[in-house]
């Protein structure tokens, strides 16, 4: 059995922390009060060391594994839900990277070799996923570089790391939608509260009027909220945790597309068949082959 995470904090994250300091290197584990629906003025560099789930920034919907990489720009609302067992604990499964544009806006005037960090900073509002495993591994490293120095010698490791970053090309913006779009404190503190209803209860039939009622609001104006927070209406965001839901299974396993559909929460093939090419351009069966065919190419390589 596999639960969400319960959220009741304030969705916007003051970070009061810095102490002078250009950077904050913080991690933790799941459950945490950290794992919520939130926003903060701070950029992010966010590393899963363990487990996976759902991963939500913006109105993106997707899956993460251990050595994930992402990166979220200013007041970009995000979050990361672990599927574990019932009462499970990961100790430690995030290093995390936090920095603002005050950082960039003052050393652009002395170091010019900052301004190559601009297009990487300009991306991260939409949200970044890095692919390459390559870099990938390079940034573990130097996030446990981070992790166990400070001073000017952390501040060094960071900056490498963002030129690593920055040079890559293998990577994939999330968000449709921007900061300026979705970030509203008091409505994303209840859709804070929707998602993570949502994400307990997407496997079966789950219509808005129930989740509006668990919120104690008005179908009518729960949907125009919700829609504002995420970017995207109920029944598409939804539909989009279920696909992201159905990718997994087929990655996972041979089980057949049937009970992937049924699994996903959606409860008749054809419904699930044309989601599932609406959103992947591409049939579940053909989906399957491509990811088997992409682990084969990676354990020849």
């Amino acid at each position: 059995m596999t639960r969400p995470a319960r959220v009741t904090d304030p969705s916007y994250e003051l970070m009061d922390d810095h102490n002078g300091l250009s950077i904050i290197y913080r991690q933790h584990g799941f459950p945490s009060p950290l794992v919520r629906w939130h926003f903060h003025k701070e950029y992010e560099l966010h590393l899963i060391v363990a487990s996976s789930g759902k991963v939500f920034i913006g109105d993106y919907i997707g899956n993460f594994y251990p050595q994930s990489l992402f990166l979220t720009g200013p007041n970009l609302p995000h979050n990361w839900i672990s599927q574990v067992a019932e009462d499970e604990v990961v100790p430690k499964r995030d290093m995390l990277v936090n920095f603002t544009d005050e950082l960039f806006d003052s050393g652009y005037q002395v170091f010019a070799e900052l301004k190559t960090l601009a297009p990487l900073l300009e991306r991260a509002q939409y949200g970044i996923e890095f692919r390459c495993k390559h870099t990938i591994a390079r940034a573990m490293d130097l996030m446990q570089r981070i992790a166990d120095t400070s001073g000017a010698t952390r501040l060094g490791h960071f900056f490498i790391l963002l030129e690593l970053l920055a040079a890559s090309d293998d990577y994939q913006l999330l968000s449709g939608a921007t900061a300026p779009q979705l970030a509203d404190e008091h409505n994303i503190d209840r859709t804070n509260r929707a998602v993570d209803y949502i994400f307990a209860h997407y496997a079966r039939d789950l219509p808005l009027e129930e989740v509006a009622e668990h919120l104690g609001m008005k179908p009518t104006y729960f949907s125009r909220v919700f829609k504002q927070a995420t970017g995207r209406n109920f029944i598409e965001f939804v539909n989009r945790l279920r696909i992201s839901k159905s990718c997994e299974l087929l990655a996972d396993g041979d089980k057949p597309v049937t009970d992937v559909c049924f699994e996903s929460g959606f409860n008749n093939i054809s419904n699930f068949n044309r989601r599932f090419q609406q959103l992947k351009g591409m049939t579940p069966s053909h989906y399957r082959r491509l990811v088997v065919q992409r682990l084969t190419e990676q354990n020849l390589g």
